[in-house]
C-alpha cells in the first residue's frame, strides 16, 4: 500500500477536502562514450547531425549491438534504488511516430525491465525550516533501458522544423516511481535525491539545463476514501524549480475544474515557465497506441551474481551484478551521516552540505587547512559562502573564494589576529577575486587587532570620559550598559579591538 498523503487541499469551507496524488517518470541519460545500440559517440551541444550511425538515423539492414557500459549503469542505479535487479530483462518495440524517431518505434524495456521494486528516501523541509525535516519514501516501479529520440528544432521565422538525430539512440535510464507523493515539494525533493544519487555513482551526470534528466509528472486528485481521480502527465520538465510549480499548478486546476462541475481529461500537458501554468499538448496515448511488440534483433539480456556465474567464463563479456554492488560508492544519505558523525554538525546542515554541488568537498577542504573547530567553520560555509554563491548563481567550484584562502582567513580569526567583522571585511575583498591574500588585504586595510594594552587602556579611557550617563546607569547596577560602551571602543578602533579584552578593562577602570 502506498504511505498516506499527508496534505490535504480545501479550496472552498463548505467543500469536501483533495487528496493529490503524484508519480513521477525519471529519464535519466546514462553517462558512457557510446550510445546504447551503436558507437556513435555521446557528446552535449556537438554539430547537428555530426554524431548519427547507420543505426541512429536507422538505415536498412543495419541491427542494434547493446552497450555494456549501459547495462552496467542502470544495475549500479538499480542496487542503489534497493531494486531487485532482474537476471533475465527484455527488450521490447514502443511504436509511435515522431519526425525525430527514424524508426518509428523506440527500443525500451516494457515488460521485463532490468529493475524492479525498489525505494527512495528523500527529505524535506516542513513550512521551508531546515531545523524541521522529515523523511518520506517513495517506491520505485522499475527502472528500464531505453534509447533516446532525436531533437525537432522549430525555426519560427522561416516555418519549418529541422531535426538533430545527435541524441538519438543516447541511452536513457527510465525510472519509474509510484504515485506516492502528493505536491511539488515532495516530487522536487525526490528528483533531487535522485539527482544526487546519479552524479554519485557516475550513472548519469543528471545535468537538467542539458537535457541529461527529464521529468514527466503524473498527476490527479480525489476525495479522501474514493478511488483514485484521472490524471493528467506534465512532459519533460527540465528544472526543479519548474517541477514544483507544474505539479503545484496542475493540482490546483483539477481541483478549480471538478469544483466548478468540469471534468479532467487524460491527456499530456506541458509546463510553460513564462506563464507558470500548464497547457494542453495531446490526448494520453494508452498501452495499445503504442502497439508494444518484442524487439527481434536483441536476445534476451542475461546478469549474473557470484552463484550463478559460469565456470571459465570471460569477465569482459558478463555483467556480475555482485562485482557492481561491491563498488557502490557511498551514496548521499551515508554522507551526510558521516558528516553528523565526524564533525559533530547538524542533521540539517549535513543535508545543505551534500544537496549543494561541491558544497561539502569545499566544506572538508577548509576544516584541514584550519585550527577553526568544524562547527564554526560551518557557520562560515553556509551563513557568508553559500549566501554570495546563491546571490551570484555560482556553485562551490565556481566561488571567487577558493578553500584555502578561506582557511587562511579563519586560522587569523581563530588565532586572534583579527576581529570577527574585520573577517567580513577580509571575506568581502576576497569575493572580489583580486588575487590577495587574507593577510595581505589585513595589512593593507589596517584590520589585525590591537596588541598593545596601553593603547586600548587608553581609548577605553576616552570613552568612559566622553559617556557619564552610562557610567552612572552601570555603578547603580545596570550591568548590560558596558554593551555599547564596548560598541563605542570597537567603533573608535574600526573594529580592531578584542571585545573580550575591552570588556575587561572596561570592568577593571569602572570598578575602580
Amino acid at each position: 500500500m502506498p504511505p498516506v498523503c499527508w496534505k490535504f487541499i480545501k479550496l472552498h469551507e463548505n467543500l469536501a477536502p483533495w487528496v493529490p496524488v503524484v508519480g513521477l517518470e525519471i529519464h535519466a541519460q546514462i553517462t558512457s562514450n557510446s550510445k546504447l545500440f551503436s558507437g556513435s559517440q555521446v557528446q552535449f551541444a556537438a554539430p547537428p547531425n555530426s554524431l548519427v550511425s547507420f543505426f541512429d538515423a536507422s538505415l536498412p539492414g543495419t541491427l542494434p549491438v547493446l552497450n555494456r557500459r549501459c547495462v552496467e549503469a542502470a544495475v549500479m542505479t538499480g542496487l542503489a534504488l534497493n531494486c531487485t535487479i532482474n537476471k533475465k530483462s527484455l527488450f521490447d518495440r514502443k511504436h509511435y511516430f515522431y519526425a525525430d524517431l527514424p524508426a518509428g518505434y523506440q527500443i525500451t524495456q516494457q515488460r521485463v525491465p532490468i529493475a524492479v521494486n525498489g525505494s527512495l528516501s528523500y527529505s524535506l523541509c516542513i513550512d521551508n525550516k531546515m531545523s524541521q525535516m522529515v523523511t518520506k519514501t517513495v517506491r520505485i516501479k522499475q527502472i528500464q533501458l531505453e534509447q533516446d529520440s532525436g531533437k525537432s528544432l522549430h525555426d519560427d521565422a522561416r516555418s519549418q522544423t529541422l531535426v538533430d538525430l545527435n541524441r538519438a539512440g543516447v541511452g536513457l535510464m527510465e525510472v519509474v516511481m509510484e504515485p506516492d507523493m502528493c505536491c511539488g515539494e515532495e516530487a522536487a525533493a525526490a528528483v533531487r535525491e535522485l539527482q544526487l544519487i546519479l552524479q554519485t555513482l557516475g550513472s548519469s551526470q543528471a545535468i537538467m539545463a542539458e537535457g541529461q534528466l527529464r521529468v514527466d509528472a503524473n498527476v490527479s486528485v480525489h476525495h479522501p476514501g474514493e478511488p483514485y481521480g484521472v490524471r493528467t502527465e506534465v512532459k519533460n520538465i527540465n528544472s526543479i524549480r519548474f517541477l514544483t510549480k507544474a505539479v503545484d499548478y496542475e493540482i490546483q486546476r483539477q481541483i478549480k475544474e471538478l469544483e466548478n462541475g468540469g471534468t479532467v481529461v487524460n491527456e499530456t500537458r506541458a509546463f510553460d515557465s513564462k506563464l507558470g501554468c500548464t497547457v494542453p499538448m495531446r490526448d494520453k496515448e494508452g498501452k495499445q497506441d503504442y502497439r508494444f511488440m518484442p524487439e527481434p534483433n536483441l536476445p534476451p539480456l542475461i546478469l549474473y551474481d557470484a552463484k550463478s556465474l559460469p565456470a571459465n567464463v570471460n569477465h569482459q563479456q558478463v555483467v556480475n551484478i555482485d562485482w557492481i554492488h561491491e563498488r557502490l560508492p557511498d551514496l548521499p544519505s551515508v554522507k551526510r551521516a558521516k558528516l553528523v558523525e565526524l564533525y559533530g554538525i547538524l542533521p540539517e546542515h549535513s543535508f545543505t552540505l551534500v544537496n549543494e554541488d561541491g558544497l561539502m568537498e569545499f566544506f572538508e577542504d577548509v576544516v584541514k587547512r584550519t585550527q577553526m573547530k568544524p562547527k564554526k567553520v560551518i557557520g562560515w560555509i553556509l551563513s557568508d559562502l553559500l549566501s554570495h554563491l546563491k546571490q551570484h548563481s555560482l556553485t562551490a567550484n565556481e566561488s571567487p573564494i577558493s578553500s584555502f584562502l578561506l582557511a587562511d582567513l579563519l586560522n587569523l580569526l581563530e588565532n586572534g589576529d583579527i576581529s570577527s567583522s574585520a573577517a567580513k571585511q577580509v571575506f568581502e575583498e576576497l569575493w572580489k577575486g583580486e588575487g590577495k591574500t587574507p593577510l595581505e588585504i589585513v595589512k593593507e586595510k589596517q584590520l589585525e587587532l590591537i596588541q598593545d594594552q596601553e593603547e586600548l587602556e587608553q581609548i577605553c579611557q576616552a570613552v568612559i570620559d566622553e559617556r557619564e550617563k552610562e557610567v552612572m546607569a552601570i555603578k547603580e547596577g545596570n550591568k548590560k550598559v558596558i554593551n555599547k560602551l564596548i560598541g563605542l571602543v570597537r567603533k573608535a578602533t574600526r573594529g580592531r579591538a578584542n571585545p573580550l579584552l575591552v570588556k575587561q578593562i572596561l570592568e577593571k577602570k569602572l570598578s575602580e
